[in-house]
């Protein structure tokens, strides 16, 4: 999942059992996205901009936000948010339809299972296979939000007006080859994250689940802290391939030629430590964001669960 993600969307245990619990688990998704990019840009930004600033831009977290507030103000702080935002929808849509794919598929090549409830494993795996067609949407505006996020940080001034002048520039660049850049990148830290996602918040879950009741019944408290936990699980994980993502997605063409000259390139530059790069901020937005994602999906949720 993207930093909006890909990561940070609902499980959901059961497949949709009708149209109509598909397109309120889409909407549902769309609005869970959103609240989750709101709360958690700013953190995201800050993130990715101490991944690909230049040694000694920054001596932390707090200086990168301190200048970027003395750059650009508060509004700064969100500078690169509506790729995600208009990324959001049809990122948890693949996702939710991928992720539920792939159970099927699970249980297709296991047809003498006695239980049909899918292991931890087994859902993580699922959760690992959703990252693939996900990238289709997910790699195009993570692009897109990594150039607009870091732009600023030098002294050349602004290079996009917005995201559909970044894509424009990226077609005209060098194609979809251009627009697509990173996106191996982006299934090295998706696919492992997703893994991680899907498993945590079904192991939390679980153990908030009282003996004798369903997952449904989940409390407002409960929701929060299965979904926080589930964020933190992944970002411990995801940090290094991001790293690395965000710097071949922000580099001049020709800079890197793939994943693995990324990463031999930073560590000889920078050393082990740059893939940690941005550790802080993504495991402070991790809980807060999910948490948020949670709870947009359950409050729309419900309120169309009543209405229609």
């Amino acid at each position: 999942m993207s930093d909006t993600s890909s990561e940070e969307v609902l499980v959901i245990a059961n497949a949709p059992t009708s149209t109509a619990d598909s397109i309120k688990s889409f909407l549902a998704g769309g609005f869970g996205g959103v609240a989750a990019v709101l709360v958690g840009h700013p953190f995201d930004l800050i993130k990715t901009r101490l991944q690909t600033a230049p040694p000694g831009t920054y001596t932390g977290a707090v200086d990168a936000v301190r200048k970027t507030l003395a750059r650009d103000g508060a509004t700064g702080l969100y500078r690169g948010v509506v790729p995600p935002l208009l990324g959001v929808t049809p990122i948890f849509a693949v996702s939710f339809w991928a992720y539920d794919m792939s159970k099927a598929l699970i249980l297709a090549v296991t047809p003498n299972r006695k239980d049909q409830t899918l292991s931890i494993s087994e859902l993580a795996t699922a959760g690992f296979l959703s990252a693939v067609p996900t990238t289709l949407v997910t790699a195009p505006v993570e692009r897109a939000k990594v150039l607009l996020q870091v732009q600023g940080q030098g002294h050349g001034g602004p290079q996009y007006n917005g995201m559909f002048d970044v894509v424009k520039h990226l077609y005209k660049e060098g194609g979809l080859r251009s627009v697509f850049r990173g996106s191996a990148a982006t299934v090295a830290r998706d696919g492992p994250g997703s893994a991680a996602y899907f498993a945590a918040y079904e192991l939390t879950k679980r153990a908030l689940t009282p003996a004798g009741s369903s997952s449904g019944d989940l409390n407002l408290g409960a929701i929060i802290m299965a979904g926080g936990t589930a964020g933190v699980a992944m970002w411990s994980i995801a940090i290094p391939p991001d790293v690395l993502k965000s710097r071949i997605q922000s580099a001049p063409t020709g800079t890197y030629s793939g994943f693995m000259d990324c990463a031999r390139k930073t560590i000889a530059a920078d050393g082990v430590g740059a893939l940690w790069k941005g550790l802080g901020p993504a495991m402070a937005r991790a809980f807060p964001a999910n948490a948020a994602t949670f709870l947009g999906v359950e409050a729309s949720r419900k309120l169309m669960d009543k209405y229609f």
